[in-house]
Order: C-alpha cells, then structure tokens, then sequence
C-alpha cells in the first residue's frame, strides 16, 4: 500500500480538478475543505460542478473507505470544483501498490 497526501487548488471556479492524475486505485480516501475557503468544494467525478457534487463547506471533511465496501477507485477519476476562485481542498489516500 502506498501512503500519499496533497492539496488541490481550483483557480476558476467552474473548472474541475482532479486531485491527483496517477491510474493507482484508491482504497481510503479523506478529502477537507480548506478552513480559509471563502465558499464550498465540491467532490465528484469529471462532472463534477457548482451544482452537482459532494459539497463540503470551509473545515469540513468527507471519508471513504473503498476497500471496506469491496472495492476501490482509479485515483485520477476523483475531481473537485469549488463556488470560489482559488480555493482548496487537501486529501490523504491510502492507494494500492
């Protein structure tokens, strides 16, 4: 297993971002939205927008464990969008390998 961590910064809002564009799977996953956000992130999939995703207000926090449900993700298929312009949300994944 492999340990990584990072922050992924959307400059314009509207634009999706993945956190990360490595093809290893993803078998734990915690994504926080910055405290310092001025405005909510949102956690999907490349259609990930303003107005359909996971939202995560300034400070708060989403887990998921894959590997618990039977399964596990391609890590470069997780992506952000965020209501405000270069906001930030920073992650810790726990990727097969």
């Amino acid at each position: 297993m492999i340990l990584d961590a990072g922050t992924t910064t959307v400059s314009t809002s509207g634009t999706e971002q993945q956190l990360s564009n490595t093809a290893n799977r993803v078998l734990w996953l915690k994504a926080k939205a910055l405290a310092a956000n001025s405005g909510i992130a949102y956690l999907g999939v490349s259609d990930v927008s303003t107005t359909n995703g996971y939202e995560l207000s300034a400070g708060n926090e989403l887990e998921i464990n894959f590997r618990e449900i039977g399964g596990s993700v391609a890590f470069s298929s997780i992506y952000i969008d965020v209501a405000s312009n270069g906001d930030k949300v920073s992650w810790v994944v726990i990727l097969e390998g």
